[in-house]
């Protein structure tokens, strides 16, 4: 867990108030000095507690948050979110901390006129996480942005990052940080709000079923996204139509007058026109798209251009994004735009500046080499996306290619279907980790010669081979899904 809230603020007695169930809900007065108390940002982790910040005391699989309350009120915290039982069995050095706190149920805002202003209160709620989720329902309420939500299995990230870009050109806009998209880092997003924000572009991600459905409730989007639906999370959900079935679950959270965009190009996305009340917007290359692209140029490494038709009109675009599978990016993105009223000017400024790049960063690496670093994460589409990029440079093409994790039953053929692409893509694959022999087996099947194939058993010892393999001029594409941690390489390689 990390840091959440970046920019989160919230004052002491709506924080008091918000944390308190909804049904039993007293009111909050807040003695001075602390009336004017603002807390924030939300903190997840004690290592990134920074003074002023409010910790919540989560449960894990591996700890318990409650177990660090000592360093969190060492290091400065103005609160935090505790369970009293939890604390009593998980915090007994807390008396050792030099600096003061106290526990203090949400109630009890009187008693503060007797607590010293740099003192960290520790409010007891019945569930940490609960109260957060709460107290970012009330907050929420507090304000009318146009939220925009955005789903689907692979490119949620880029999506939001571009989505933001554009929007701001002309909106003022909040969007979750990274891909804060769970019930934990939504809400503490939410706590970001102010009356300045005209627009939140939020990410949702999904674990199970009925999470993004749980998520729209706390956020309230009046615009939906879907990107689309592929095997990632089988493993947990079991089908692909399953997956599609949870993805829908933010079309059919969008009110009558909202907007639903949708990926014409995706038949399990475009069906979910009969999901959802909201007006629809489709996108992609498919003739009865609204937001459609005629003609996409891809110049490697420096981007792509797009010519987009809409209306009868045709509009020509460009932006830095890297690989033609960030059409769909930019066309989202497109949609997004023209559903809040953005003229061309401001959709075009936006996708020449769509912020932070998380996939296919281009970094320097040792021995005069170019790294793709695309470690961000990966699926079948995406690593096939990825492959299509390293294809257009120069130089010797190496594909680096790490476990694919979460595809369950589509494991085996998501690997084979990545091995094959490499054979037409890459000039050597180096593949790693327990699926490798069957990357590698994949490729040597489509054509690629043996010679040319390595299989390594882990990140270490790509690491060893590729530093003894580079030359000047060579082009590194190295990918793989986020917890068989491939960004390793990407350390070990750079200049």
């Amino acid at each position: 867990m990390t840091g959440l809230g970046e920019g989160a603020l919230i004052r002491l007695d709506n924080l008091l108030y918000g944390v308190q169930p909804r049904s039993t809900r007293q009111a909050v007065i807040v003695p001075s000095p602390w009336a004017d108390t603002m807390i924030g940002p939300v903190v997840t982790d004690s290592r990134e507690v920074t003074p002023g910040s409010l910790f919540v005391a989560l449960a894990g699989e591996r700890t318990d948050g409650h177990r660090f309350l000592p360093d969190v009120v060492a290091r400065g915290a103005a609160a935090a979110l505790v369970s009293a039982a939890t604390l009593e069995r998980l915090a007994p050095d807390l008396n050792a901390v030099a600096r003061p706190w106290r526990l203090i149920e949400p109630t009890q805002a009187t008693m503060l006129a007797t607590v010293a202003p740099e003192t960290c209160l520790l409010i007891a709620v019945d569930d940490p996480l609960c109260a957060l989720q709460r107290v970012a329902v009330y907050h929420r309420q507090m304000f009318t942005p146009t939220v925009i939500g955005i789903t689907g299995s692979v490119g949620k990230t880029s999506t939001k990052e571009v989505v933001a870009a554009v929007i701001s050109q002309r909106l003022r806009t909040l969007k979750s940080q990274r891909s804060f998209n769970s019930e934990v880092s939504l809400p503490a997003t939410l706590l970001g709000l102010t009356a300045d924000h005209q627009v939140a572009v939020l990410e949702m991600g999904m674990w199970a079923a009925g999470e993004i459905r749980f998520l729209a409730a706390l956020a309230r989007p009046h615009i939906g996204i879907v990107t689309n639906v592929g095997p990632s999370h089988l493993e947990r959900l079991g089908s692909i139509e399953a997956i599609a079935n949870a993805k829908a679950e933010l079309p059919e959270s969008l009110p009558a007058d909202g907007w639903c965009i949708l990926n014409a190009d995706d038949p399990r996305v475009a069906a979910m026109v009969d999901r959802t009340r909201a007006r629809v917007m489709t996108y992609g290359y498919a003739s009865q798209a609204d937001v459609r692209a005629l003609d996409v140029v891809s110049h490697g490494l420096r981007g792509i251009e797009l010519t987009v038709q809409y209306q009868g009109g045709q509009y020509h675009l460009s932006t830095p994004l890297i690989g033609k599978h960030h059409a769909y990016t930019a066309l989202a993105a497109i949609a997004a735009g023209l559903v809040l009223g953005l003229d061309w000017e401001a959709i075009a400024a936006g996708l020449r500046e769509p912020g932070e790049q998380l996939r296919l960063r281009v970094v320097r690496g040792q021995n005069g080499i170019t790294i793709i670093d695309d470690t961000y994460n990966a699926a079948p589409l995406s690593t096939i996306a990825a492959l299509q990029v390293l294809a257009e440079t120069r130089g010797r093409r190496i594909a680096v290619l790490g476990e694919m994790l979460e595809l369950g039953a589509a494991t085996e053929e998501g690997h084979r279907q990545v091995g094959v692409a490499a054979a037409t893509t890459a000039d050597w694959l180096v593949a790693v980790g327990r699926q490798a022999k069957t990357v590698a087996a994949a490729a040597l099947s489509a054509g690629m010669s043996p010679e040319r194939v390595v299989v390594c058993d882990d990140n270490d010892a790509a690491i060893d081979l590729l530093r003894r393999m580079v030359e000047p001029g060579d082009c590194l594409l190295i990918k793989g899904s986020r917890g068989v941690q491939m960004e390793t390489i990407v350390t070990a390689l750079q200049m």
